[in-house]
């Protein structure tokens, strides 16, 4: 007897349909399981043989060979239990299979004969409805995150032999999971920027990075807004529309940080790993592959605290991620990429004591500041667009006499930002990118047209402070996001003039050597 079933392998945050064959034929009582394993699919073998005998299924002893293909696909993890187990069940009779090629089937099977969840289940049912599958049958537990896609009906079951009645049954669609409310589109539970006291070049330089997603680096004393300001930056992004959503959270299904209560990530990320981080964790990898943080920050902000404590070569393996917007991770039996359209926000002191160029306090010698700066190396520097100072709060800032002048909130500043961003989204409507940050030195001349006063300026500009051609492309990056903000179809000299501002902070610092 044969009988044919489907499920689906997950390969970063892309699936592919894996169709499972059962074939029990005469010969030696053998349960064999080809089709390029890992050693957790085929110990599926025990697990399905036993789940089946004690859920009351009793076999003759018979030889039963089930193959999953695609064979040139690795097949990893416990998903594919539950669709063996069916297919081993059609192929004995128990079921009939007629219908089962409009299904699909993912779980891990308990000895009990039980269903439990697996990781990765967003990706795997928008697989299965774009190869038009009907259903899909899942664990309980996965049901709501199954539920965010649609044009397939999701069933959810606890035991084998639920599956075999729900199949069994002249009326399948009665057994359909409808979930009970709309996941809805907020981008809201950020703190709010009217908290961050005085600042005011660093929230703009926020704001202009948020405005057309550029990387952001700020430099200040200890305690004075750095980590304030990075955790408020996601707040001022606009919404994600329902494919940034989806994008996402197959991201985060994938890592297993979905929940029932959260089934869709539907507000901007917001990641800040420790500097004590490893290479793994920041970009993913692994024998078995899993998103790391700038994965997990697709969409919204990576923060790097304490930027020249991390490991030196942590941070090169952002290099290419940063400029690509795009993970690539190669192992022997694939390979698979993790999104990374990530800004990347990073704060650090000048010096080990935090108070240069504060002579008054810093006691840190020339080497010793040399030293500290040259941990970050002149490519990582050229991936950051904008660098700006945060200085030491006074009195006032923090208790301001006049309330007028209080802060602007994260709402209005976002509004500014939505504008920008939609200037954008229209401007770029027929490219592959829709942001600023985004554009190549052809696509840098076809959009970043200036005045003539303004070119005139940066011509002046350009020689005096020696910038490379990479620090005159961001130049126009960033000139034309600020454009955008303030509504202007061409790039003013004003507009040159505070970028130029943005890349001479850094310079302060490293004295050009990240223009080299």
């Amino acid at each position: 007897m044969y009988s044919r079933t489907y499920s689906v392998a997950v390969q970063g945050i892309d699936g592919c349909m894996v169709q499972i064959e059962a074939d029990i034929s005469d010969g030696l009582p053998v349960f064999s399981l080809v089709g390029d394993l890992s050693t957790e699919a085929k110990e599926a073998r025990e697990r399905v043989r036993v789940a089946l005998q004690n859920s009351g299924f009793r076999f003759p002893p018979r030889r039963v060979t089930v193959n999953l293909s695609p064979a040139d696909i690795r097949k990893e993890g416990t998903g594919y239990d539950l669709a063996i187990a069916v297919s081993v069940l059609s192929a004995y009779g128990y079921i009939s299979n007629n219908d089962l090629d409009k299904f699909i089937f993912i779980g891990e099977l308990g000895l009990n004969g039980e269903i439990r969840p697996v990781n990765g289940v967003l990706p795997m049912v928008h697989t299965g409805m774009e190869s038009g599958a009907g259903y899909c049958i899942l664990a309980n537990e996965n049901l709501e995150e199954a539920s965010v896609i649609q044009g397939i009906k999701v069933i959810g079951v606890e035991s084998l032999l639920e599956i075999r009645k729900i199949l069994e049954s002249d009326d399948i669609d009665s057994n359909v999971y409808h979930k009970k409310d709309k996941h809805q589109n907020k981008n809201t539970d950020f703190p709010d920027f009217s908290e961050v006291r005085g600042q005011e070049s660093a929230r703009r330089a926020a704001e202009v990075a948020a405005a057309g997603m550029h990387n952001l680096l700020l430099v200040g004393p200890p305690g004075s807004g750095k980590s304030m300001i990075a955790g408020r930056i996601s707040g001022i992004l606009p919404s994600m529309t329902f494919e940034e959503q989806m994008e996402i959270s197959r991201v985060y299904s994938v890592a297993g940080l979905l929940s029932g209560e959260s089934p869709l990530v539907t507000k901007r990320p917001f990641r800040a790993p420790h500097h004590t981080a490893t290479q793994k964790a920041l970009v993913g990898g692994g024998m078995s592959p899993k998103p790391g943080e700038i994965s997990l920050a697709s969409g919204g902000v990576l923060f790097l605290d304490e930027l020249p404590e991390f490991e030196r070569n942590t941070l090169e393996v952002l290099r290419q991620p940063l400029e690509d917007g795009w993970v690539n991770v190669n192992r022997l039996h694939g390979s698979c990429r993790y999104p990374a359209h990530t800004l990347l926000m990073a704060a650090m002191n000048p010096c080990r004591c935090g108070w240069y160029p504060d002579r008054r306090k810093c006691s840190c010698t020339p080497g010793q500041i040399r030293k500290y700066l040259g941990r970050i190396s002149g490519p990582l520097l050229d991936r950051i667009d904008i660098c700006t100072e945060t200085v030491a709060l006074k009195y006032d800032h923090l208790i301001p006499e006049d309330k007028e002048k209080m802060p602007e909130d994260s709402e209005k500043i976002r509004k500014r930002v939505e504008r920008a961003q939609k200037i954008q989204w229209l401007r770029y409507e027929g490219e592959s990118f829709c942001h600023n940050s985004e554009l190549t030195p052809q696509k840098i001349l076809q959009y970043c047209t200036m005045s003539k006063e303004a070119s005139d300026y940066l011509k002046i500009i350009f020689a005096k402070m020696e910038f490379s051609a990479r620090a005159y492309h961001k130049l126009l990056k960033v000139g034309r996001t600020i454009a955008d903000l303030e509504g202007h179809d061409r790039i003013e000299k004003e507009h040159i003039a505070e970028a130029v501002f943005y890349r001479s902070i850094d310079r302060r610092y490293w004295g050009g050597r990240s223009e080299a």
